[in-house]
């Protein structure tokens, strides 16, 4: 089998050209909108304390050599969500960033080890106004290419119509059969409910999966290839431990504002009440860090500088949007690839 020419020669970024020239426009047009809405634009840096601490997070580590050839670890990283909190702690209160993020572990069709965030905050709003956000950004995208609907794997979607709402409680129970919220309480998770719940829908369980690797499994075997057909789809009230640094819900503390937005079962964005209790954030990270170094034998550092932030942060909400997706879909590409201006080589695994 012959091996495919490498990105850059001509006949193969000739057939990538279209989608790059409509990323550009894609990408100038929700700018645009940002800046009418009156967002400041900022740039943070890609090289951190710590790149993040969920545990299913992988980063890329490097080191910093100082004047004195003094040695540090440093990490690129995995959302640009550390440093634009510290901006609002500084008194920012509309903010948007474009930028590269790094997430190791990751390559496939919708995954780039290197890819292109689009970050959002707005102080002392609801986050359910990002939902609002989010239909405009998918507005702009299908008017400025054009195509519509949208497809991918079989799956359709109408970017234009009306979004469907849906808990994780019911989405469990429409696609799966399992009452989600009866696992979990304000005190914790019933891993062995969960657990039979999932083995009579047919969902393979391990002795020593957690109530979490249960979760993640339910939801990417039953549950995620669903949502976003024939209408995106917002996928919100996460339980509050698969929630990272989002805020409880003041309606129900065993879930928090937590919210996924998914399109022609592709997941799209991921968005947050945010969370402004550091010592709740510190017990958090600790658990997550704990299950990073039980899973996978390793473990990053906690970024205090962030924490001491978040002590003087306002009330805010922020939502993370994958913009090499975003172009897929609007584009009609299939592989990421397609839409990235100089993407790893081939060969590289």
């Amino acid at each position: 089998m012959s091996q495919a020419s490498p990105w850059w020669t001509p006949d193969r970024h000739s057939d990538r050209r279209p989608f790059l020239l409509a990323r550009g426009r894609i990408k100038a047009a929700i700018r645009h909108w940002f800046e009418a809405q009156g967002f400041i634009e900022v740039e943070p840096g890609c090289l951190q304390i710590s790149p993040g601490n969920e545990t299913h997070l992988h980063a890329f580590r490097t080191e910093l050599v100082g004047t004195d050839l003094s040695r540090q670890d440093l990490y690129l990283h995995t959302s640009p969500e550390f440093a634009m909190k510290k901006l609002l702690a500084a008194g920012e209160t509309k903010i948007f960033a474009f930028g590269p993020v790094f997430r190791n572990r990751e390559r496939g069709a919708l995954h780039s080890p290197e890819f292109t965030m689009l970050e959002w905050y707005r102080a002392n709003q609801d986050y359910e106004t990002l939902w609002n956000d989010c239909a405009a950004i998918l507005k702009i995208a299908r008017e400025t290419t054009g195509h519509s609907p949208w497809s991918y794997r079989g799956k359709t979607c109408d970017p234009h119509a009306a979004f469907e709402r849906l808990t994780l409680d019911q989405a469990f129970k429409r696609m799966a059969s399992i009452p989600l919220r009866e696992t979990i309480s304000n005190d914790g998770a019933d891993r062995s409910y969960l657990a039979a719940l999932a083995e009579a829908a047919g969902i393979r369980v391990g002795h020593d999966d957690s109530w979490s690797d249960i979760f993640s499994r339910v939801l990417v075997e039953k549950i995620e290839r669903e949502l976003g057909t024939p209408a995106p789809t917002i996928l919100y009230e996460y339980p509050t431990h698969e929630a990272a640094l989002a805020r409880p819900s003041p309606r129900d503390p065993a879930v928090a504002e937590r919210f996924e937005l998914y399109a022609c079962g592709v997941e799209l964005a991921n968005g947050f009440g945010e969370l402004t209790d550091a010592d709740e954030q510190r017990r958090r990270f600790e658990t997550w860090l704990s299950d990073k170094a039980r899973i996978y034998g390793e473990r990053y550092p906690i970024d205090e500088g962030f924490l001491s932030a978040l002590e003087s942060m306002p009330p805010a909400s922020g939502c993370a949007l994958g913009f090499d997706r975003l172009v897929m879909l609007a584009t009609a590409a299939q592989r990421i690839d397609q839409v990235l201006w100089t993407p790893l080589p081939d060969h590289v695994r």
